[in-house]
């Protein structure tokens, strides 16, 4: 019984997720594959045991989901609002697998779980004082809207309040401890290394974005601005930004060209070139977040990853706004989708992919202002599209590159192959972290798995410019989505929703014993797939400590119970 089940092979496919393998689990474990993968080997033997160990040992691995997430912002503001249940719906439909609440409601909360969609919960504006005055209204507000709901809800992130500093900026002295306070409150229920807390921030803190390289914080809010950045350094949280190319354009007067905002190819004469660092950016977009990341650097702070909150294009306006059309909103959001799906950073920040929110699900047509600000939406309410376009990075991929995929070619000469996988990793700027030894998807150690991956990762970014799968000879082309025998393992959302969706609520003390073993060895995991590969584990004696935690409760559970009837899972 127990070579069969060492010998299964468990396969999972979801949207915006590469396949990934289990593929003959083996005993001993491999010494290279020190990010989870020998905490999976010791569980197989107990698999005869209690079939659910399964589910949470997949969970165990380091994420197998390469690339960048677009998720959506949900604003209430509208007359015939759909029901939660029905908005839930229609977020599945279109395989929207993030998003970003505007509040914490309850009902959105309830309807949302045991769907894996990660979830932003927001502190709104009114709340954002009383919680940066009371710690106790801080500790209410984690248990009301983030422990009661998790794990069967998966929320990853609190954004706290939005556009604070300038558009309350009253509350700029309450900003960073009702953050604090968040936090204290999400350790006090053994919840940080799960959620991250932060703010969103307007463009308009930074100084003249434009160039990037020069950009800074308006010196009006850097005291305040400072003690954010320690805080989301402290945290390994992450930088929330709202960035509107939209906005930037209308406010240049003809400055810079709609192609410019639109992500549209520029002729020569008309690209924009930073003087100083002589990086081209091809959109607006890429050249807001730097800005973002250079003021950041411009207060002495690095490593702090920044996620686009919201972003979009209106689709009708008044006259005044003649740019704001529905050809130009689905040209700006199938491009910004498109642009987020290569998995790559703005120019100063190449490796570190732009998660983002796209503005917004609905047309929010209750609010008040002008026209454009009533219509945003990419969706009418009974889910049918406002204008073509697919909310998914990797439905955009796919149609990108035609569903081509790009491996080394079988029977390659071996040093022709090393050279070009040292180009496709160097000069061809793939992103080769995930098959470097201690990651993901090194093993099985081989020149044609690496190379393959190395192609294919180079092909999907650069086909549409002008890149080959040729290197000299030792690649090739195929239409077959290629499933490479190599380690790389569940993402973390996913694990989560399946481990919780079967397992009862106290066993998330295992969960947390191990995410903390990761955390503090390996430099955090919020959110994984985002921002690039994570360095190999610590060997540490305290990281044993941990593990052996893990396997001391794995028997405790093992004697807990019968696992019940939602245990089985699809095998081929």
């Amino acid at each position: 019984m127990l070579a069969s089940i060492l010998s299964t092979k468990v396969l999972f496919r979801k949207p915006g997720v590469k396949r990934c393998n289990i593929d003959s689990l083996s005993w001993p474990p491999d010494p290279y594959y020190t990010s989870g993968l020998g905490v999976l080997d010791l569980v197989t033997l107990l698999l005869y045991v209690r079939p659910w160990i399964v589910i949470f040992a997949i969970g165990i691995g380091a994420d197998c989901r390469i690339g960048s997430f677009v998720g959506i912002n949900i604003g209430t503001d509208i007359s015939n609002l759909p029901s939660a249940v029905e908005i839930v719906a229609i977020l599945r439909a279109h395989s929207i697998t993030h998003v970003r609440l505007f509040d914490a409601d309850a009902r959105m909360l309830n309807a949302l779980s045991n769907t894996g969609i990660e979830v932003m919960v927001s502190v709104t504006n009114e709340e954002v004082t009383t919680i940066g005055e009371s710690p106790s209204a801080a500790a209410d507000w984690i248990n009301k809207n983030v422990a009661a709901y998790v794990p069967t809800t998966n929320i990853t992130a609190i954004a706290v309040g939005s556009e604070v500093l300038t558009s309350l900026p009253n509350a700029s002295a309450v900003i960073v401890p009702a953050m604090n306070y968040l936090n204290k409150a999400l350790v006090a229920s053994n919840l940080n290394y799960l959620v991250k807390v932060s703010t969103p921030h307007s463009m308009g803190i930074i100084s003249r974005p434009f160039p990037p390289s020069t950009a800074t914080f308006n010196a009006t809010w850097n005291s305040t601005i400072y003690q954010i950045l320690q805080f989301l350094k402290n945290t390994n949280s992450f930088y929330m930004l709202n960035a509107y190319p939209y906005y930037e354009y209308v406010k240049s007067n003809g400055i810079f060209p709609l192609e410019y905002a639109l992500f549209k190819p520029l002729p020569s004469v008309k690209q924009i070139v930073d003087p100083n660092t002589l990086f081209h950016y091809s959109s607006m977009f890429d050249a807001l977040v730097d800005a973002a990341y250079n003021s950041i650097a411009a207060l002495n702070f690095s490593g702090i990853p920044i996620v686009v909150t919201e972003t979009g294009w209106p689709w009708s306006a008044g006259a005044n706004e003649p740019d704001a059309t529905a050809e130009n909103a689905e040209t700006y959001n199938k491009n910004l989708i498109r642009r987020v799906a290569n998995d790559t950073g703005p120019p100063s920040q190449p490796a570190i992919p732009i998660n983002t929110y796209i503005y917004e699900l609905f047309n929010e047509d209750k609010r008040v202002g002008p026209e454009s600000g009533r219509n945003w939406g990419v969706l009418f309410t009974n889910g049918t599209a406002v204008y073509d376009i697919k909310l998914s990075t990797s439905e955009s991929l796919d149609a990108n590159s035609s569903v081509v995929f790009c491996i080394a070619r079988p029977g390659a000469d071996e040093t022709s192959l090393q050279d070009g996988l040292n180009w496709a990793c160097g000069p061809g700027q793939a992103n080769c972290g995930p098959i470097q030894q201690g990651q993901p998807c090194y093993m099985p150690n081989t020149l044609q798995n690496h190379a393959s991956y190395a192609y294919n990762d180079y092909y999907q970014k650069m086909r549409s410019s002008g890149g080959t799968c040729d290197f000299r000879g030792t690649g090739t082309t195929t239409t077959v989505d290629p499933i490479l025998e190599i380690h790389c393992n569940m993402p973390y959302n996913l694990y989560q929703y399946l481990f919780f969706l079967f397992v009862p609520k106290p066993r998330l003390w295992i969960m947390q014993i191990y995410r903390k073993s990761e955390f503090e060895h390996r430099g955090g995991l919020f959110p994984p797939p985002a921002f690039g590969p994570i360095g190999p584990s610590s060997g540490s004696p305290q990281n044993l400590v941990h593990l052996g935690t893990v396997f001391a409760l794995f028997a405790a559970l093992i004697l807990s119970g019968p696992c019940g009837t939602h245990c089985s899972i699809m095998v081929n």
